[in-house]
């Protein structure tokens, strides 16, 4: 467990890669003949890359994220997945979201902990999703979170504005969750999640005419999402667990210029959020994790990559002892799963399992279903 010495509770951000962030195009085995030899179209060449040592090394579109890494404030976590990955979109982020790869769970791995945080629902803004949507990882029956599209509007909605914002993100949800999991837990769920967004309105109305930063974050959505939650943890409201989601990581097709892209935007707005927080001197509590579905396959198709597995995971801030954690996938064709795939060296809730005992001070057995074996990639 963490002490934090300014005495603020911890808070933890989420940043969901969604589509499958290619890992192997995020951190680069750039020396290994065959990362080269697979990847005609997609590889980075060798001068082009960030080294972290005579193996792996940063995309050079990840630039930001190489200094805070070379500052110790990133960790990034190696060959992340589960046993049978599961290569569908929808339900691996089920997956990733619930904890659960064996069977189709109805509560988020975060929901769960926000119950924990707050069980009576004293904050309705304990939990803050920025996005279209809920994230089915916020979501369980009995715990309130708000899901803000627009900070800047949406405390200026009218009542009836708010009861329709609501409405479309529960639609949304609705029409998400309800073939794989059946109308009972969804409409339990929508059934209690209600009047606190009206609170939650009123709450974040003054948020942004009260915020002040010299940092200057990029026109993008995820630059737009972290600075809202640079913003409302700054305003102190309590919130201990924001969600974020950054789109766009299927790449089966011209995949260069768009991973370029993204990258760009990814370690742009990370820097940005952290220098914001430091301005504010809101760092210490703060601990971002970076995450994604699954990985992208080792060989490219001719244009991108397919789905796969093997993928990987930062968790950044200031309380972060930065470096490499697990071991990266095996190139060995022999090593590989599904004669295609990385295989995955580390169980996804072993990661689940670190932040909520170590910085957030949550046991964790009942929400990831059992003890998973822990890294320590925090500094007491």
């Amino acid at each position: 467990m963490v002490t934090i010495t300014n005495g603020k509770p911890p808070v933890l951000v989420i940043v969901q890669l969604t589509g499958g962030n290619d890992f192997m195009n995020t951190i680069i085995p750039y020396t290994s003949g065959l990362y080269h030899d697979v990847r005609p179209v997609v590889g980075v060449s060798e001068d082009r890359v960030l080294p972290i040592n005579d193996e792996l090394a940063f995309h050079p579109c990840a630039a930001p994220l190489k200094e805070m890494f070379d500052a110790g404030d990133v960790a990034i976590i190696q060959g992340i997945g589960y046993e049978k990955s599961n290569r569908s979109h929808f339900r691996a982020m089920d997956i990733m979201h619930t904890a659960e790869p064996n069977s189709i769970a109805t509560e988020g791995w975060l929901a769960q902990a926000l119950r924990e945080i707050d069980p009576d629902t004293k904050n309705v803004l304990t939990g803050i999703s920025f996005g279209r949507g809920l994230p089915r990882a916020m979501a369980a029956p009995g715990v309130s979170v708000t899901s803000v599209g627009d900070l800047d509007s949406y405390g200026l909605l009218t009542g009836v504005e708010i009861e329709e914002h609501r409405a479309r993100e529960l639609d949304i949800f609705k029409r998400m969750y309800t073939p794989a999991i059946g109308s009972g837990p969804v409409m339990s769920y929508l059934h209690q999640t209600g009047g606190d967004v009206m609170t939650g309105a009123d709450l974040l109305k003054k948020v942004p005419a009260n915020y002040r930063s010299t940092v200057e974050y990029a026109d993008n959505p995820i630059a737009k999402s972290l600075r809202d939650v640079a913003r409302v943890h700054t305003s102190g409201l309590g919130t201990r667990i924001f969600y974020t989601q950054h789109a766009g990581y299927d790449h089966h097709a011209i995949e260069v210029p768009n991973h370029e892209r993204l990258l760009t935007e990814l370690s742009g707005a990370l820097k940005d959020f952290m220098a914001d927080l430091r301005e504010h001197d809101a760092a210490e509590e703060v601990m971002i994790y970076v995450f994604t579905e699954f990985g992208r396959r080792i060989a490219d198709n001719g244009s991108g990559t397919d789905h796969g597995s093997g993928g990987g995971a930062f968790i950044i801030g200031e309380r972060v002892v930065g470096g490499l954690y697990s071991e990266y996938p095996s190139l060995d064709p022999a090593d590989w799963a599904n004669g295609e795939d990385l295989a995955h060296t580390i169980d996804f809730r072993s990661i689940y399992a670190t932040l909520l005992e170590q910085w957030m001070s949550i046991d964790s057995t009942e929400i990831v279903r059992g003890k998973y074996e822990q890294i320590n990639p925090f500094a007491a």
